[in-house]
């Protein structure tokens, strides 16, 4: 208690720079929590990915287009358990003002192949049933005030339906929710056949191919033998395991991991700097002070332990209310306006502020420490 009421008179002495100095390790921490769920947000495709599935799309592009008639043919390849087709559709809903992703897809198989997409039975007999019947994720569903039952006009880009306008209307059959907190609930699906029958172009092509496995130990074979199926064919294929085909997607905006990190970087060697000097300057302010303690009994151990306490309890401080504050904020809301698939501070990084909190407080007390502990009791007596 002795050693509490010592640490707290120190702080004392120059509120201001104790406030200052907790305030700056606080928005750091703030700071950290977004931009862990931001590179959360990027990574999160590749964390959830499953070993299962493969990815075939167009050996030229993405944006190139596949037989549907490959469907018949890749089921056939050993290894293989089921495949299903899906299409970008690219519309715009309103004014666009929350962007999302619409993709066309087949109404059994892909709930076959994706398994982690929950909706209701009664959610899915409609779907089976409805030819214009279409599920949002239940992130997108509640940014948008969708319920079951709502007629969603799109405006199509470059998929412009045979009836004239651009107008395509879906009826909300479905919500989607996640097996897991992970999985993206924020796309929009609607059925192939519909889009199939009502486009103006493109009948019998697709946009690219989901593909479960039997066995993901075989995944690199079954890989090969699907594009040396369709080899020197004018739809050559790509295939790659699900994780690289997110991965890739997700680093054509850059490596957002190597951002935030080095961003991180900056912002932490800078706090660095700000608390060690804080505490160096309360150490070199106290030298008088400190030989008086040295004087009366104070051990070299206790000294140490003395500095680095005060060093600690100014990190913890700032640390555990910025850690609090930045998961509180994210937990209330998306600042992207829903443009990320998922925004939350995972536990794991969580438990790496909490363990940057503490070497924070080690590495900046340390020097300070080391001085009064190597303190000399008489030297430091004449300096008064």
């Amino acid at each position: 208690m002795k050693f509490f009421l010592l640490i707290l008179s120190n702080f004392k002495r120059h509120k201001l720079r104790t406030i200052l100095t907790v305030l700056s390790i606080l928005v750091a921490f703030v700071l950290f929590g977004y931009l862990s769920a931001i590179r959360n947000a990027f990574q999160m495709g590749v964390s959830v990915a499953g070993a299962n599935r493969l990815i075939v799309r167009n050996r030229i592009s993405l944006i190139q287009p596949l037989p549907q008639a490959y469907e018949a043919q890749i089921e056939q390849v050993d290894g293989v358990a089921n495949a299903t087709q899906a299409s970008w559709f690219g519309g715009l809903y309103k004014d666009n003002k929350r962007p999302f992703g619409q993709i066309a897809v087949e109404p059994a198989e892909f709930f076959d192949v994706y398994p982690e997409y929950i909706i209701s039975a009664e959610g899915k007999r409609k779907w089976l049933e409805t030819r214009t019947g279409a599920i949002a994720g239940k992130k997108l569903a509640d940014a948008l005030g969708w319920k079951v039952g709502d007629k969603i006009p799109i405006q199509a880009t470059y998929m412009t339906p045979k009836g004239g306008g651009n107008t395509w209307t879906f009826d909300l059959v479905a919500i989607q929710t996640g097996a897991t907190e992970e999985v993206d609930t924020s796309s929009f699906f609607f059925r192939h056949d519909y889009l199939d029958e009502n486009r103006l172009r493109g009948q019998g092509l697709t946009g690219w191919y989901y593909i479960k496995i039997k066995d993901p130990k075989h995944a690199e074979d079954i890989v090969k033998r699907i594009d040396e199926k369709f080899a020197n064919s004018p739809y050559e294929t790509k295939t790659e395991t699900e994780k690289a085909f997110i991965k890739g997607f997700a680093e054509q905006m850059g490596n957002i991991g190597a951002i935030v990190t080095a961003i991180l970087t900056a912002v932490f060697f800078t706090i660095l700097l700000v608390a060690g000097n804080t505490m160096a300057q309360a150490v070199r302010e106290r030298i008088s002070e400190l030989g008086v303690l040295k004087a009366i009994g104070f051990t070299d151990a206790q000294m140490l332990v003395l500095v680095l306490v005060e060093s600690l309890l100014i990190s913890i401080v700032g640390g555990a209310i910025g850690l609090a504050l930045g998961y509180m904020l994210i937990k209330g809301g998306d600042p992207t306006g829903g443009a990320l698939p998922i925004f939350r501070f995972p536990a794991n990084d969580l438990a790496i502020g909490i363990a940057v909190v503490i070497i924070l407080g080690l590495i900046t007390g340390a020097l300070p420490a080391i001085q009064a502990m190597r303190l000399n009791a008489v030297d430091a007596l004449r300096r008064e």
